[in-house]
């Protein structure tokens, strides 16, 4: 067997590949020699067709002889010379060869490894895993540092460097400092970024899980937000506080824009057809399509220019970290699924808004599926997911941001479209839960 097949087979088993079955299609279109030996360490550029198109991935690649028993959950198949192959980034004996390359600026091929000046860099740190991510791959060395490897390559500038770089020259305290980076020069191609090493906020932990906490206190307790014992509104409030902040320093970075009336009409017009298409996938969408065009018909009735700039785009509670000092807010790569164009377009900041109060929502409804006695918890979790929304658009206003619950036309519109978004991936990936968005639709 060749590499190229087992790669064929490995692809669509990974969480982060779009498709399923065997990746059709693929070819190793750059094999660059990082590390030489038993184990050898090879990065590989990919193309295949899967998930409705051709997209081009990264592996990295050890090779062995004989694979040991802990990397066996790795193990990709076998090379073209009898050698086994396998996802290197669980091999601590091998990605410390990535994070040495990032603190020399080794050149490798069409490799390019940047470290930002003077940081500090431990190259004798040991990696290990992030397993929670869905689209990338984290490695953590030691203590002070974390490597974000993009599984899906894009040719251009990432947002996720270029705005945690523009906000770490405005002194942003809400964004962990970038340390350095991989990228990869291919003739005629610009420049596409391949890993993003930055500051790892140590004892920090992420929104979600804190929601959660709050979430079980809430449903262990009297029923009611305001007397459980992990309350979050005050979170929510300091939240919302940071998004307000983060998108002021967007708009100073990037500037801002007015997306005319024409436009608005147009944006409508994009979710109306997002929604066909959903209710093609998903038929139980059907009976709440009257609604929800009224929505975004309304929408396009605005009449008024509508501002817009930089957003996150992919805003969620799993997108935030609690520290000791504030909030931080991660992931500025946007929804890895759409165009690099379009990441890096200007939005109404309501759309980072809108993810994060459906994110409130989830939070309180997902520990409902399947437990006993769901009906009777339902108000309850209603009024926790109000209460720490209406905390998060507080916050936001009170940090100097226009509150959100004054522009309920664009709000209302957008949080269908994300909820809309949600039916069609819980449908694919995850189909016990289509019914947190589906009921929101309906409650909206």
């Amino acid at each position: 067997m060749t590499l190229e097949r087992s790669l064929a087979i490995w692809l669509p088993a990974q969480r982060w590949y779009p498709g399923t079955g065997t990746a059709g299609d693929l070819a190793i279109v750059a094999d660059t020699l990082l590390a030489s030996g038993d184990p050898e360490l090879r990065h590989l550029i990919v193309t295949a067709s899967g998930g409705g198109g051709v997209a081009t991935y990264q592996v990295l690649a050890g090779i062995r002889a004989e694979v040991p028993a802990r990397l066996s959950h790795a193990v990709i198949g076998p090379d073209n010379r009898g050698r086994t192959a396998y996802d290197a980034l669980h091999d601590p004996d091998l990605t410390g060869v990535l994070l040495r390359g990032i603190r020399g600026e080794r050149a490798a091929g069409p490799l390019r490894f940047v470290r930002e000046p003077a940081a500090p860099i431990d190259e004798s740190a040991v990696s290990r895993v992030l397993s929670a991510e869905q689209s990338n791959t984290s490695l953590i060395f030691g203590e002070s540092a974390i490597l974000k490897v993009f599984r899906r390559v894009f040719a251009g500038q990432n947002p996720d460097l270029e705005v945690a770089h523009a906000l770490a020259r405005l002194g942003s305290p809400h964004i962990a400092r970038p340390l350095g980076w991989i990228e990869s020069r291919r003739d005629g191609e610009q420049p596409a970024l391949l890993a993003l090493l930055s500051e790892y906020l140590r004892g920090a932990c992420d929104g979600w899980s804190l929601a959660e906490t709050s979430v079980r206190d809430l449903y262990a307790g009297t029923g009611r937000a305001a007397e459980a014992g992990g309350d979050f509104a005050g979170e929510a409030h300091r939240l919302g506080a940071a998004t307000a902040s983060v998108h002021a320093d967007l708009g100073t970075a990037f500037g801002t824009g007015l997306l005319e009336p024409a436009a608005v009409a147009e944006l409508a017009a994009q979710m109306r057809r997002a929604l066909m298409a959903a209710i093609d996938e998903v038929p139980e969408l059907a009976a709440h399509a009257g609604r929800v065009t009224a929505a975004y018909d309304r929408l396009a009735d605005l009449g008024e220019p509508l501002p817009v700039q930089r957003v996150h785009g992919d805003y969620h509670l799993g997108q935030v970290l609690r520290t000791q000092t504030g909030w931080v807010a991660l992931d500025f790569e946007g929804e890895p699924a759409t165009s690099l164009a379009r990441r890096r377009s200007r939005s109404p900041a309501l759309r980072d808004i809108a993810g994060m109060l459906r994110s409130f929502d989830y939070a309180a409804r997902h520990q409902l599926i399947g437990r006993p006695g769901r009906e009777r918890l339902a108000a309850a979790a209603g009024e926790w997911a109000a209460r720490n929304q209406a905390a998060f658009c507080a916050g936001y206003a009170e940090a100097g941001g226009t509150d959100p619950r004054a522009q309920p036309t664009v709000l209302r519109a957008l949080m269908l479209d994300k909820a809309v978004y949600e039916v069609t991936y819980e449908a694919r990936h995850r189909p016990s839960w289509v019914s947190i968005p589906l009921d929101a639709i309906a409650g909206m």
